[in-house]
């Protein structure tokens, strides 16, 4: 999707409607039809971004229903796994899995901030983020079969869960005091854009909510979901100061690695018990 030209600061309004947000998050975020995306403004990225958790749950809602369809239809739970990992790539045109694998390759670089930076900006993929994505994927796919082997509920849980973790994560990673990498591109527009206090509501909200989602199923998947989504988001945080560390701030790619590990991160609490 071609990014609209940036808003001048001085003509942008202060702030953002609810719509301007649901427009910038699933417009930036996913392939999904949303409505022309007008306003490329702080406002609007920060809007966007307190949004991002609405389009996980989407995108999780998609992906249980797409591996319920194929349950269904006589399917195992290794086949609904695959396509409920396959959903949220196909929903985000991979953006997020190229992020990551470009990201453990300027990680795994041992170069300088800057070499590193153009080492993520090349088009192919190199050896550690090959092996990253071989292994996330792996491991993706075995903890939803697990959860989908103790029930479908707990399989569809477990989808909705690792999309919202994951998109919450975005969420944090673009709170104020986390600079960007480049001047430009998605990071620069969505970096510290977010207030903190916002940002932590946000994820208090959608932990209570998978927790409350949870305990449809009982007690312990009410811990496990909320539990879940809470060691996601200091899974990806860790990652998020690792590459703050390494390359200066953020950057679109590690904005999809870090939703990334926490969507991994996610599944393997939920397959736990």
């Amino acid at each position: 999707m071609p990014e609209p030209s940036p808003a001048s600061p001085a003509s942008s309004p202060s702030s953002a409607s609810l719509a301007d947000g649901l427009r910038f998050a699933f417009g930036t975020l996913t392939v999904l039809p949303a409505g022309r995306l007008t306003r490329w403004d702080r406002p609007a990225a920060r809007a966007g971004m307190l949004c991002a958790p609405v389009v996980g749950l989407v995108v999780g809602a998609v992906a249980a229903a797409t591996g319920l369809a194929l349950l269904l239809l006589g399917a195992g739970p290794l086949l609904a796994a695959v396509a409920c990992v396959a959903v949220p790539a196909a929903l985000t045109r991979g953006l997020h899995l190229d992020g990551l694998a470009d990201t453990a390759d300027g990680l795994g670089s041992g170069k300088p901030a800057e070499d590193a930076l153009r080492i993520m900006k090349q088009s192919d993929v190199g050896p550690f983020g090959v092996l990253t994505l071989v292994l996330v994927l792996l491991a993706q796919v075995a903890a939803l079969a697990q959860a989908y082997d103790g029930s479908w509920a707990r399989g569809a849980l477990a989808a909705v869960a690792s999309a919202v973790a994951a998109r919450l994560a975005l969420t944090l990673a673009a709170r104020t005091g986390v600079p960007a990498a480049r001047p430009e591109g998605l990071g620069a527009a969505v970096a510290g854009v977010v207030p903190v206090p916002r940002a932590a509501a946000v994820a208090l909200l959608a932990t209570g909510l998978l927790a409350a989602a949870g305990a449809a199923l009982g007690a312990y998947d009410a811990l496990r979901a909320g539990l879940a989504v809470a060691v996601a988001a200091g899974a990806a945080d860790l990652l998020l100061r690792r590459c703050v560390r390494r390359f200066g701030g953020v950057t679109g790619d590690v904005f999809g690695g870090v939703a990334e590990t926490a969507a991994t991160t996610a599944l393997v609490v939920m397959s736990l018990g």
